[in-house]
């Protein structure tokens, strides 16, 4: 049978591992060989330490408990490891019973992969203290016997490979070379020889002599880490200098393909956003090479590296909140749950996917300056005690030394948590935004021709069709922060993503391809901010769907202004925006309000809310429509399996309640339009007063050729110039993203971007009184002040969508 296995879904216990061993000098060795034998014994030892963790105290908790439950675990797969042809343990069969069909050898190279993580697990209880298995004879008889299978019959430098090329070159070297790090002292100078031999034949030194393929970003890291400890276990310098000096094309910016973008954005596979995955992989194993090679003859020195250190501040931390990483940029590993086959493998969710990012913030900070360290274990504290959903301490997948780490933050009485910022980040280059203010945080997921729909692969994220179609994700500072973490994903309608509109056309599973594959062919996506606000839109085109419509957001303080015009279809289905899709868990009390009546609180239950002004679902948030609207109000418990959504996922069946509320455009509609405003953390009276207020928002367009809002008493202005007109007080010649902020002291910043990155030219007016210019950007080429303001800007394509801000003074 088949177990079908995610990429990085087996060593949760070893993400942070790799591994170090040199070979005894022989007698009569050069004093530089000795030397270099004891450099590489240093760095064993070191990368021991970095595997094993430090500075915490086994009869403490939470140590204490998970180290007894670490020795637990190896106990039991101790007793049932079985050397067979074919596996090692019976319920992970390696041998591929059809060598050419490769999607099926997929579940088999990663069981091959998933039985040295076990014995990895063997390794860790055999080595760490309090496990009850530590030093254990029996123990270390059952690892050493394991390796010698697993290296006879599958691993070996004879081998071919099948299925997934991660698991041969980068899953099962890791996990290997972890073992023979932490088994040193048992290991024989032939079984030293036979691993590396096996690991040079899958992971040659060709593997990074281009950066291309699957030798990029955070793929690249974890090849350079297989090869600088392949070189310390088998005493070779080459290699450690081989891996070293690979690292060095992951730290520039990049402009296309997997990388690091100047705006913060993080790409793998080409075209999916990725900070919270590959991104937490890349992240996790720079600050391991950094700290195993600091002070040695290898240390990384590039001066690049330091923007890897600047993008902990510019990349990761804009999607951190109170613990977790933000779903919008963790690609198909939102899919992974329970595993189908391994009931201790631990549910991923948002809160455990931010754990590790936090352990390698405070891990890469060793190698930072003074300043940086400083100021991310200030961020780090703030996080973890602010985690009320998901406390790091109790996360049952954390590794142990990042478990260390973190308590250190904790603990350590110097350090004074950061608050979360107050503002707003726009990430061009991966069609996602982030938005803070206090009390909440929002993220914003889009779709261009550079950045996909979604990613699917492997069997998973078989139904994230919508993800990039304009959701909008939401949690609160003190509540809904387990909105997502939940059995969200198993559970949710697929086609009511909150903030998204979609066509109810029935879709297959992993549509439009894998890896990224799906595109839509449009190039408006993007917005404009100021640091704080932001006006940004979406161009949409359904994923294999007729649809067409024009989206935009205008982020604000306490509010978030939804607008859809142009919303098109030919699909012969219906065409819906889902104003927010609520997760309310396996109770789902949570009290509804529609224009100051309560509403039922049955499952299911669903009402026509004709002229609605306003609702209210409490503990989570109010909504507005602007002159009224007809909304749908859906109550309902849903089931769902994570098998449903991934291939290797449980069968259990999960029921989680929700509260929907969505606009019909109808079946095929031609013009459709929505307006709406969300307020998280609203109560219902401040809701009502928002609706009451019926001159705070000004809609100036919402058209399929622009869209725009005013909002006089915060002094700002937004528009998305689809095409070029006038939208008020502002006239652009060309399609472009606007964003105007009046100040309180008589100035003004005039945002603008390009986000569809084709123009060569460009001119705006700003039909309001201004006396001067006080700074610009070299884009503008001039600017005429008077009775208005006239702005031209030169070409915009090497812009790269970022925003261009101009500071003028009002007349």
């Amino acid at each position: 049978m088949t177990t079908r296995w995610s990429r990085r879904g087996f060593l949760t216990a070893s993400t942070a591992s790799a591994l170090a061993l040199p070979l005894p000098v022989p007698a009569g060795g050069t004093a530089a060989a000795a030397a270099e034998a004891d450099e590489f014994a240093t760095l064993r030892a070191k990368w021991r330490t970095l595997v094993l963790g430090e500075g915490f105290s086994p009869t403490a908790e939470p140590f204490k408990s998970r180290l007894a439950e670490l020795g637990s675990t190896a106990n039991e797969l101790r007793h049932a490891m079985a050397p067979a042809p074919g596996s090692l343990w019976p319920d992970l069969v390696y041998a591929d019973p059809e060598p050419d069909t490769d999607q099926e050898s997929y579940g088999y190279s990663g069981n091959m992969h998933a039985s040295y993580g076990r014995l990895h697990t063997l390794a860790l209880a055999f080595g760490q203290p309090g496990t009850g298995l530590t030093g254990n004879s029996t123990l270390r008889t059952a690892i050493l016997a394991g390796l010698d299978h697993l290296y006879t019959d599958v691993y070996n430098e004879n081998r071919a490979r099948y299925g997934n090329w991660y698991s041969w070159q980068i899953g099962a070297p890791q996990a290997l070379l972890d073992v023979c790090v932490l088994m040193y002292d048992s290991l024989t100078a032939t079984q030293i020889a036979h691993y590396c031999a096996a690991v040079d034949h899958f992971v040659p030194d060709s593997a990074v002599a281009a950066y291309t393929g699957t030798s990029t970003g955070a793929n690249r890291v974890d090849l350079c880490r297989v090869l600088a400890l392949r070189g310390i276990v088998g005493g070779s310098a080459a290699k450690v200098a081989l891996a070293r000096d690979a690292l060095s094309p992951v730290f520039p910016y990049v402009t296309s393909g997997d990388g690091l973008y100047s705006d913060g954005s993080f790409i793998q596979h080409t075209t999916v956003p990725y900070t919270g995955s590959y991104g937490s992989v890349l992240l996790g194993g720079l600050g391991m090479l950094f700290a195993l090679l600091n002070g040695s003859t290898w240390a990384v020195t590039d001066p690049q590296r330091q923007i890897v250190f600047d993008a902990v501040e510019k990349a990761w931390a804009p999607f951190l909140y109170n613990g977790l990483v933000m779903d919008s940029v963790s690609g198909r590993a939102v899919s992974r749950g329970l595993s189908a086959t391994d009931a201790k493998q631990i549910q991923q969710d948002d809160h455990l996917r931010g754990h590790p990012v936090l352990a390698s913030i405070v891990l890469l900070g060793q190698g930072a300056s003074t300043a940086e360290n400083a100021r991310w274990r200030g961020l780090v504290k703030g996080w973890l005690q602010r985690d009320y959903y998901s406390p790091a301490m109790n996360d049952p997948a954390l590794p142990l030394p990042q478990l260390s780490r973190l308590k250190s933050v904790l603990d350590d009485t110097a350090v004074t948590p950061a608050a979360e910022p107050n503002g707003h980040r726009l990430f061009p280059n991966m069609a996602r935004a982030t938005h803070r203010k206090p009390g909440w945080a929002a993220s914003l997921s889009m779709a261009d021709r550079r950045v996909t729909h979604y990613e699917t692969g492997n069997g998973e994220n078989l139904r994230g069709w919508h993800t990039g179609s304009g959701m909008l994700y939401w949690w609160g500072d003190t509540f809904a922060n387990g909105q997502y973490s939940d059995a969200f994903w198993p559970t949710v309608d697929p086609c009511r993503l909150p903030g998204t509109t979609a066509s109810r056309k029935v879709l297959a599973d992993a549509a439009g391809g894998d890896w990224g594959a799906s595109l839509p062919d449009v190039n408006w996506v993007g917005g404009a901010t100021d640091g704080q606000r932001a006006a940004i839109g979406q161009y949409l085109k359904g994923l294999q769907s007729t649809l067409l419509a024009k989206k935009s957001w205008f982020f604000l303080d306490d509010t978030v202004v939804c607008l859809g015009a142009g919303i098109r279809c030919t699909d012969g289905t219906k065409v819906e925006t889902t104003v927010d899709n609520r997760n309310l868990g396996p109770v789902g009390n949570a009290p509804f309000t529609a224009d100051g009546i309560v509403k039922p609180l049955a499952y299911p239950w669903s009402e026509t809310l004709t002229g609605a002004r306003w609702a209210h679902i409490g503990g989570h948030a109010g909504y507005v429509f602007p002159g009224g609207a007809t909304v749908k109000a859906l109550r309902e418990a849903r089931d769902g399996r994570w098998r449903d959504i991934n291939r290797g996922g449980s069968t259990t069946v999960l029921n989680r309640k929700y509260l929907t509320l969505y606009v019909d455009h109808g079946t095929d509609p031609t013009a459709a339009t929505y307006a709406y405003l969300l307020m998280p953390g609203a109560t219902a009276a401040q809701t009502q007063a928002r609706a009451d207020a019926t001159d705070w928002l000004t809609v100036l367009a919402n058209t399929n050729d622009q869209q725009g809002v005013a909002v006089p008493s915060l002094g700002f202005t937004g528009v998305s110039f689809w095409f070029g007109g006038t939208v008020g007080g502002l006239v652009a010649s060309d399609p472009c993203c606007v964003m105007v902020q009046e100040r309180g002291d008589g100035t003004a910043v005039v945002c603008v971007s390009d986000p569809m990155r084709m123009r060569t030219g460009l001119t705006l007016t700003w039909n309001r009184p201004v006396t001067s210019v006080t700074s610009k950007p070299a884009t503008v080429t001039s600017a005429t002040t008077g009775a208005s303001l006239r702005l031209t800007f030169g070409d915009l394509r090497g812009t790269a969508g970022a925003t261009q801000r101009v500071t003028v003074r009002l007349g």
